[in-house]
């Protein structure tokens, strides 16, 4: 889907060069990608462990690296099969 989008220049930058990602785009679908898993993980551990949102902050700093949260995971490709 095409859109246009106002966007934070030099975090864009930073997001592509965190990301490794070639272009811009692939950063922006990696950030959105990467939003979402921590989303649907996040509501995985609610429902596993009856967690309350105080114990959540706790688990996942919202201004931490994203590599950070990656550390018991392998390297994961979107929309490709492993």
């Amino acid at each position: 889907m095409k859109i246009t989008l106002n966007v934070d220049d030099s975090l864009l930058d930073r997001v592509v060069k965190s990301t490794g990602s070639k272009t811009k785009t692939a950063a922006i679908d990696y950030a959105l990608r990467e939003i979402d898993r921590r989303t649907r993980l996040t509501e995985v551990l609610r429902r596993s462990a009856d967690l309350i949102e105080e114990d959540l902050e706790e688990i996942f700093d919202p201004a931490s690296d994203p590599q950070t949260l990656r550390v018991a995971e392998g390297s994961a490709a979107y929309n490709k099969k492993q």
